[in-house]
Order: C-alpha cells, then structure tokens, then sequence
C-alpha cells in the first residue's frame, strides 16, 4: 500500500464543482483585487475566528510581518519567538529590524513553555509570538498574564492552527493580532498562497490593511512606507468555497488523530501530548523516537509518506548565524529537531490506510 504523507485529492474531489464555480464567479467579474470576493471572505472568516475584523495578505509570512509593523516593532526592539517552530515566524521578526529571542518549548506539546518566557524579557522586549505549532493551541492564560505584566504585545502565529481552540475559545482571539496561513496544505488552505490577519482593533486592522497595499488607504495616496501584501480575488473565492467545511474536516482531523493515539502502542515511540482544555485540529501529527531516521526509512520502504518539522532548529540555520547561539545552547528545539516524525494526516484518509500505518509503525 502507497500512502502519501498529505493529498489534496479527496477534499478536491469532494468540493470540485464549488471551487470550479468559484473561478467562474471571478473569471467573468474580471476583478482580481480588492473586490467582493476578498471582502467577503475577510467578513466569514472573522466570524468564524470570533474576531471583529479581518485583513486578507498574500501570505501567513506577511501576515505577521504586517502585524509587527503596524504596532511599530522595529530595529533595536526585541520578540520573543518559540525555538522550535517553522521559520517564518522568526522571519517576520527580521523583516520588521528587530531581533528575536528564542524561549525553549515544552517538549511534550512543542509550543512554547509558558514558564520560560519572564527569563527572556528585557527592557527591549516588545512582544511575544506564541506559535500554535501543528494545530496544537499554546497554554495561552499564563502567556497572556506574563505579557500583561511586562506591558508587552502578544501576537499569535496561527499558522497552522485553523479552527483550534483554547478552553473553548478559538486560537488567534487572545492577543493583540493573529496571522493564518493559507498555503495549500494548511487545514483551510487556498490553491496558491494566502494569508490573512484578525484583530479586534480597528486602528491597528486599518493599518495592517494600508501597509498591505503600498501604505495607501486610499489610491495614490500614501501614509507609510508599505509593502505590497494582498489576497487576491482568486484565493479568496476558493477560501469561501472551503471554510463552511472547515470544521467538518478538522473533525475527521481529530477522529483519525484518536485512533493514531489510541493504537500506536509501540514502546519506541512518544506519541502527542494534548494538555486539558486545548482542541488540537491535527495539522500536523507529529511522533518522537530516538531512532527518528531508521523509523523514517522503514516506513518510507513500506510505502508510507513521512516528513521532519523541522530538521534543522532556527538557531542553527545558516540564515542566523550572525545571532551567534551555539549548538547545545537550545536543547530542547534540537532534541525535538532529531527525533520529530510527521506521519499521514489528512482529510480523506481511509481506515485501511490508517491501521496500515499504525500497524507499520507498530512493527518497528
């Protein structure tokens, strides 16, 4: 049996004559930006978040880079960023001239530890970006009370966390900002790259929106030194298409999760840990084992599609080395780093093709 680590196909095949009829809709509006399509979806899609107000971009990167310019992060400020997480959300740190400062996770959730943060702050610290890494929500109260505390701004990286929530509360409504993805892969993902920003704040929401398009709120008519970082009428129409399924999807997200954790009893493997209270939506269903690569080339020979989040940890990455963190320095994103194993998660996947893996993984 052949089972990729991710398909699009049973979802598309399931909402092909909507997404077909989306591109129709915007093919004869012959407009492709800032039209109703954006509009609307922004509308739906802070609804569904619980957010008063939505900002669509050309990518999950831009959406928090935008959000960090618009609170006027800049050069010689400070925000701190999980260890272990996908690059982007130190990138976008980067892009806004500041640094970011890396606090180890829990390696048992892979978010950010809670208890780490306060160690982290300075007098430069202007924000935290907590990350809820593979759909899983980060401890957000503790997180929320540290910010408080310090005065500082709390931007979530919802990247991959699409419908989570935390004590019955949706991720990406705790702070100030949230930036989603909606890279093709992601639980609602487009057929290209989108992004998009909530908030509640509508000053910030009509600044994220100006640095967006240029820095203009209205044409030809400039007040920051912008970016050029829009959804397109395209994405959005395809995004509509797909978020009243959204929560029907991580569903099935969350059934094949249960039986993955219920079922994978081999000694070797360290299965996910979801805290009380958090709704994970399984954008990721990530193992750990200490012989990660031979697991990795045994299931790959059975057929079984696998990937690493993320092989190299951020501090490490040639990009960053200019920060001068040694190895060893952060331990748990590099333990993490070696023994992390993604295996197949996806809308559609069969019950013959779960126990297949679960069988394999089992075997090893």
């Amino acid at each position: 049996m052949n089972i990729p680590f991710v398909s699009f196909l049973p979802m598309e095949r399931e909402l092909e004559n909507s997404i077909r009829a989306s591109f129709e809709r915007v093919f004869e509006s012959s407009r492709y930006i800032g039209g109703s399509e954006d509009r609307s979806f922004e509308i739906a899609f802070a609804d569904y978040c619980g957010s008063k107000f939505c900002i669509g971009v050309g990518n999950g990167l831009d959406a928090l880079m935008l959000s960090l310019k618009a609170l006027g992060i800049k050069e010689g400020d400070e925000v701190i960023v999980p260890s272990d997480t996908y690059i982007a959300t130190a990138l976008a740190v980067t892009y806004v001239g500041a640094k970011p400062v890396f606090v180890e996770p829990d390696i048992r959730t892979f978010n950010i530890d809670p208890d780490r943060i306060e160690a982290a702050i300075t007098e430069n610290t202007k924000a935290v970006m907590p990350v809820h890494l593979y759909g899983q929500p980060c401890d957000m109260d503790p997180i929320m009370a540290t910010a408080e505390k310090y005065g500082l701004y709390v931007v979530e990286d919802c990247a991959q966390a699409h419908g989570a929530s935390y004590k019955g509360r949706k991720v990406g409504t705790f702070g100030i900002a949230a930036g989603f993805s909606f890279y093709p892969g992601k639980n609602l993902g487009a057929l290209g790259d989108a992004g998009a920003v909530v908030t509640d704040d509508a000053d910030l929401a009509d600044k994220i929106r100006a640095l967006g398009n240029y820095g203009s709120d209205y044409k030809y008519h400039h007040i920051y030194k912008g970016n050029n970082s829009r959804l397109d009428e395209l994405q959005a129409a395809f995004l509509s298409a797909k978020l009243p399924h959204l929560d029907r999807m991580n569903r099935e997200r969350q059934r094949i999760a249960r039986v993955y954790t219920e079922s994978i009893i081999n000694p070797k493997i360290i299965k996910p840990y979801v805290p009380e209270g958090c709704g994970p939506v399984w954008h990721i269903y990530a193992i750990r084992c200490a012989e990660r690569d031979a697991l990795e080339r045994y299931l790959n020979e059975k057929g079984i599609g696998t990937n690493k989040h993320y092989p190299i940890p951020m501090h490490l990455q040639e990009c960053y080395k200019d920060l001068n963190i040694p190895k060893g320095s952060l331990p748990v994103a590099e333990e993490i780093s070696s023994t992390e194993l993604s295996i197949p998660m996806y809308y559609g996947m069969t019950d013959d093709e779960t126990e297949y893996v679960i069988d394999a993984i089992n075997r090893f």
